[in-house]
């Protein structure tokens, strides 16, 4: 019964979002006298409430492992933990898009709710364009992915969820992805709002920046933690490998940034009209790609679902739809964009622009580099494209991006000059070039992650300098979340580069009483015994491990078997120093006893994560900022409101 009413709650939900599409479609179409016109927002909330109810179900479902149920009886099983039963809900297919539509049905529930600064018309377009999506992706799930489908008889036992998933990791990281890449679909539905009633204005981009905001911010988050999440759950050492999957969530927080700082700008200054509008259409794009990416069966990796060429074809079609309609849309009325403000090359704008331009480049970059082997495939022609390709050819446009990031804030609005600024240029130019000189004389490194130190440095300084003749307390929090996300930059920058430069690596056969050395570290196995745990047993190595001759940590990686299903995994185990990681490996053991042992000395690799979350605080600041900014001015305009309507009785 759990799962009829389920799938009950998911149809009504979708024929509440065919209403919302309708009726905000013929209110666009006849304006206030639509019959229709008061049911749009009662109809986006009522959805939301259903589709999470449905959510819920599913989750439920197991919870109490219902092997009835397809979904549960494949991706589950009764001997697995709780909280992985709970987790394993949404780390498959069918979950992990009902999770999305959910997301998306509270988005469009909260801005039918609360949003009241766009006119009435550019609403009610809006509120349909998320129907037209949230639609599609109802129809993607009933027709061709029913979360809640039953089986004629039931399972006896589940067959259990993919061992790489049974982390902590699946809690947070596909959720703070879908709900970056939900935000970016409700930046898509005010674009096509803004653009059907001819309403690009600075109150659009005042009302979409929150959810931009909100969505960049998860996106930097899900990256952060699925990259970390990588590096010590599949032990190969690296924290990214420039995998398709990777990129299907890289390329969306790429355009999301660049649509940060263009609705910014349109929303305080009224400028880039056709920037923010093209931009929301870009990064809602992007999503669409990595959707189609990661569920139609093309890409075969830890994170690709689906492997059923009817749903890749269902999601292309609906990317075409989507995005193809947008981009006609915009075609069509982008002559009707009025200009906004003009300004200078030397201005805020103006390096805001050129750093937008910098980061469609890389998104082109990532977007050829991931679909190119794919389009060989097809040739029978193999292709593997990776970091030989992504490193350099995007530091061509990184490099000048992060030059003018750290520039950019000191110069004023609409017009400036250069010379104005020069000894904070000069101070800047001075740091990248002791820290190239300097770098380069002590030590031999490739020229990549030289250039990657020095900006960092230049850039952390940098980041700070909007700080100067500030008074602190009164800083507003959007300056200080520019600080802390650009100042994060400079950050994982370090981080990637001195991982880059300093890691060492040993491979070694160690038999038990046995060191060995990687850096700083003397590295002692102990011994190797079996462990069991829940639904997997394992053996795991006891390595004694000192840095520099100085206090003795345990270290205990695992090589795990897991029965349901049949797999084994490489659990790795870290040792963490303010200055580097410690990361080792238990491998086989070889025919002379002796066991494989594979170590690395990491030396600042965690300031890649601390950037990470540097960056997405600061996005949570700016976005505390500019929600208390706005409830200000409305609380202003409402006393003006008032006031002026108690001068008009008196007269």
């Amino acid at each position: 019964m759990i799962a009829e009413l389920g799938l009950a709650a998911l149809w009504l939900a979708a024929a509440l979002a065919a209403l919302q599409m309708i009726a905000g479609f013929m209110a666009v179409r006849q304006g206030a006298s639509s019959e229709l016109a008061g049911l749009i927002r009662p109809a986006a909330v009522v959805q939301g409430v259903l589709v999470t109810f449905s959510f819920a179900m599913l989750v439920w479902l197991f919870a109490i492992t219902d092997l009835s149920v397809k979904l549960v009886a494949s991706n589950s099983h009764s001997m697995k933990p709780l909280i992985f039963k709970l987790s394993g809900s949404f780390g498959n297919h069918e979950g992990s898009m009902l999770l999305w539509v959910m997301v998306m049905g509270l988005a469009g529930a909260l801005i039918a709710a609360v949003e009241r600064r766009l006119p009435e018309s550019t609403m009610n377009a809006t509120l349909a364009a998320q129907g037209v999506v949230s639609l599609g992706f109802y129809a993607f799930l009933l027709l061709s992915s029913n979360p809640f489908e039953r089986l004629p008889t039931p399972a006896a036992e589940g067959m259990g969820l993919n061992p790489l998933l049974q982390d902590i990791g699946l809690v947070f990281h596909p959720p703070t992805l879908y709900l970056g890449y939900v935000g970016l679909s409700v930046a898509f539905s005010f674009a096509v709002g803004a653009l059907l009633t001819r309403q690009v204005t600075p109150n659009f981009a005042r009302a979409m920046r929150p959810w931009v905001l909100g969505a960049w911010v998860m996106l930097t988050i899900g990256i952060t933690a699925g990259s970390y999440w990588a590096y010590y759950e599949l032990g190969w050492g690296g924290w990214w490998f420039w995998d398709p999957v990777e990129n299907a969530s890289l390329m969306p927080w790429l355009a999301a940034t660049a649509l940060l700082h263009s609705a910014s700008v349109l929303a305080s200054r009224d400028a880039l009209r056709t920037w923010t509008v093209m931009l929301g259409v870009v990064a809602f794009s992007m999503s669409m790609v990595g959707t189609f990416l990661v569920r139609s069966g093309i890409l075969t990796s830890v994170h690709a679902f689906a492997v059923d060429p009817e749903r890749g074809t269902f999601i292309l079609v609906l990317l075409g739809i989507f995005i193809g309609g947008a981009l006609l849309l915009f075609a069509l009325r982008a002559n009707t964009i009025r200009e906004g403000e003009r300004f200078a090359l030397a201005s805020r704008e103006g390096a805001l622009v050129f750093n937008n331009v910098m980061l469609s480049a890389i998104l082109a970059i990532v977007l050829l580099g991931t679909l190119y082997p794919l389009l060989t495939e097809a040739f029978d022609v193999r292709v593997s494209v990776g970091p030989p390709y992504f490193n350099p050819v995007g530091a061509i446009f990184t490099i000048p991006m992060f030059a003018v990031m750290a520039v950019g804030p000191l110069l004023r609005w609409r017009q400036d000059r250069i010379d104005r600024i020069g000894k904070e240029v000069a101070l800047f130019a001075a740091l990248v070039l002791a820290a190239l000189v300097l770098v380069s004389l002590l030590s031999e490194i490739a020229i990549l992650p030289l250039l990657g130190l020095a900006f960092g440095l230049g850039l952390a300084v940098a980041s700070l300098m909007p700080l100067r003749r500030r008074k602190l307390s009164r800083t507003p929090l959007s300056t200080w979340g520019m600080i802390v996300a650009h100042f994060g930059v400079a950050v994982a920058l370090l981080g990637m580069a001195s991982e880059s430069a300093f890691t060492e690596e040993r491979l070694a056969a160690v038999e038990e009483g046995g060191s060995v050395t990687v850096g700083p570290w003397t590295v002692v196995l102990q011994g190797v015994e079996p462990v069991a745990g829940p639904n997997w047993t394992a053996i795991e190595g006891r390595l004694a491990a000192s840095y520099g001759g100085g206090e003795t940590r345990v270290l205990t990686p695992q090589s795990r078997n897991f029965w349901a299903p049949l797999q084994q995994t490489t659990e790795s185990a870290l040792s963490t120093r303010w200055n580097g990681q410690l990361y080792a490996v238990v491998g086989d053991r070889a025919a002379d006893g002796r066991w494989q042992l594979r170590l690395w000395w990491k030396p600042f690799v965690t300031l890649i994560w601390y950037g990470g979350l540097l960056i997405a605080l600061g996005g949570v600041l700016a976005l505390v900022g500019r929600v208390l900014s706005d409830l200000r001015h409305r609380r202003l305009a409402s006393r003006i409101a008032e006031r002026r309507a108690d001068r008009e009785a008196v007269a």
